[in-house]
């Protein structure tokens, strides 16, 4: 999938869902003044879109933010696979757990959290998921967001990312090589 192009979309008809190979998407919904509510990045290892693909119809869309190689899995042979081996049942029901935990804390994170501790919040979040799967270190990583992404992930205006991102840097917490290197320098704080 080619970077930034939207391959789901809200009210698609679906019936497969995606299963991250490399690269970076997000999933996000549009709302009713035509702006994006970024709800979740994925990676490398993550499956995406199982709940569309199990409910047959697109509750929101999806958008490659770089270029993407992905396996689109059909959702009859995976429901064959857990009504055959429960484990498997197990396993993606805890993989849908887990998401919805991370989708509270999201939750949490635009709607009770100032602007500097949400992007704060999302950079140490990316740093545990790269980690978690081997592409980066902890507190150093390429982010592949632009600032107006950001923004549409933690509520904010792109100038106001670009302020709280100024911030951080002048504080030490973070460093910035480039545009879109990170660097934590205090995880604690």
């Amino acid at each position: 999938v080619d970077k930034q192009r939207a391959f789901v979309t809200e009210g698609d008809k679906v019936s497969h869902c995606w299963l991250m190979l490399s690269g970076f998407c997000v999933r996000y919904k549009v709302v009713g003044s035509g702006e994006r509510q970024i709800i979740s990045i994925h990676m490398k290892g993550d499956l995406v879109d199982l709940q569309n693909a199990l409910l047959g119809v697109a509750d929101h869309g999806i958008q490659a933010l770089t270029d993407c190689r992905m396996a689109k899995i059909p959702i009859e042979p995976i429901r064959d696979l857990t009504d055959a081996r429960p484990c498997i049942k197990d396993a993606l029901w805890y993989d849908t757990l887990d998401d919805g935990s991370i989708h509270r804390e999201w939750v949490a994170n635009v709607g009770r959290r100032d602007g500097r501790t949400r992007i704060a919040h999302l950079l140490c979040e990316f740093a545990l998921k790269l980690e978690a799967v081997s592409l980066g270190e902890q507190l150093d990583y390429e982010l592949p967001m632009t600032q107006e992404q950001l923004a549409d992930a933690t509520g904010l205006t792109p100038v106001h990312v670009n302020r709280v991102l100024k911030g951080l840097t002048q504080d030490g917490l973070i460093t910035r090589a480039t545009s879109r290197s990170i660097v934590i320098g205090d995880w604690r704080r």
